[in-house]
């Protein structure tokens, strides 16, 4: 019997503490990002910060492009620095590389590296607008340099998600005068952003072995005031633990760098992959603006009651 005992014993705290958490960080892009639809700036702020202290999330990541640090913008990301989350470099105006000249984003980035160097929790990350890294290797290779230069290392993500489209279709019905059950909405959000996540790391798991520490994409604005608690509540519930973007960025793949120019970029999961010669499932489906307006219809607008 003892022995038995024992055997359960050793079974529970194997299964308790030696078996990890899947780990993801999250990390917001665009901040401040244009507030006023259902949610003004302040009450998107003060949601957020809400549902991130009471769901224990004590560091998430703000993208900040510093042409809206003014007024109202400009207190929303001091309120996100004061609150201990981190700030990091997303250019000055959020240009879209495949289509501006290397000298246009280089200054819009050094501009945002000044505008940003005064708030406290300012870090030397640089996440890539649309995650297009460069369309020619003089623009990825000077770009990479520039970014060594001035102390930055890439804040890739290794979730890509299309929340943006999804906030899109949630503000455009409101518009409309649609009533949208927000019961459903959280519900058709979260499952799309799982989508996403559990998409990207059996995709991990094939190519590196292994489920790495992920960096979730997301951006600041209404959907994530009003959902970020329900998705944390569902990625807890499947076992993945919430850390710090820091502990992220110190993986084994943050060194990883591709050969590839790649105009679009699927993120460093799919950079990745595509060394090994995997080239499906590097946009999943939640990432299909077809499959995001389908469901949305289906689930939110046209749902007849809040269990469907």
């Amino acid at each position: 019997m003892k022995l038995l005992l024992c055997a359960l014993f050793i079974l529970m705290c194997f299964s308790v503490h030696c078996i990890p958490h899947k780990q993801i960080a999250l990390t917001l892009d665009d901040s401040p990002r244009a507030a006023g639809g259902y949610l003004d700036g302040p009450t998107r702020a003060k949601m957020l910060l809400s549902a991130l202290k009471e769901h224990h999330v004590h560091q998430v990541v703000f993208f900040s492009v510093s042409e809206h640090l003014h007024g109202e913008g400009l207190a929303r990301l001091k309120a996100y620095g004061d609150a201990g989350h981190l700030i990091a470099n997303h250019t000055h105006d959020h240009p879209d590389f495949n289509t501006v000249t290397l000298a246009q984003y280089i200054e819009s980035f050094e501009q945002a590296d000044r505008a940003l160097a005064s708030f406290s929790t300012m870090t030397k990350l640089f996440r890539f607008p649309y995650l297009r890294e460069g369309n020619s290797l003089e623009k990825r290779d000077v770009m990479r340099k520039v970014l060594a230069d001035h102390g930055y290392r890439n804040g890739y993500v290794t979730v890509n998600t299309y929340d943006w489209y999804i906030e899109n279709q949630f503000q455009n019905a409101i518009k409309a005068g649609h009533i949208v059950d927000l019961t459903r909405m959280s519900r058709f959000y979260v499952d799309m952003m799982m989508q996403s996540i559990e998409a990207y790391d059996a995709l991990a798991v094939n190519v590196l072995g292994h489920s790495p520490k992920h960096t979730l994409l997301l951006h600041e604005m209404d959907i994530i005031a009003l959902f970020i608690g329900d998705l944390i509540t569902a990625l807890k519930q499947k076992g993945w633990q919430i850390i710090s973007p820091l502990d992220a960025y110190q993986n084994e793949i943050a060194t990883f760098v591709s050969d590839e120019i790649l105009p679009f970029n699927p993120g460093r999961i799919g950079e990745i992959a595509r060394t090994q010669g995997v080239t499906k499932g590097l946009w999943p489906q939640a990432l299909q603006e077809s499959y995001l307006e389908q469901q949305f219809q289906l689930r939110v607008l046209h749902a007849q009651s809040p269990s469907n």
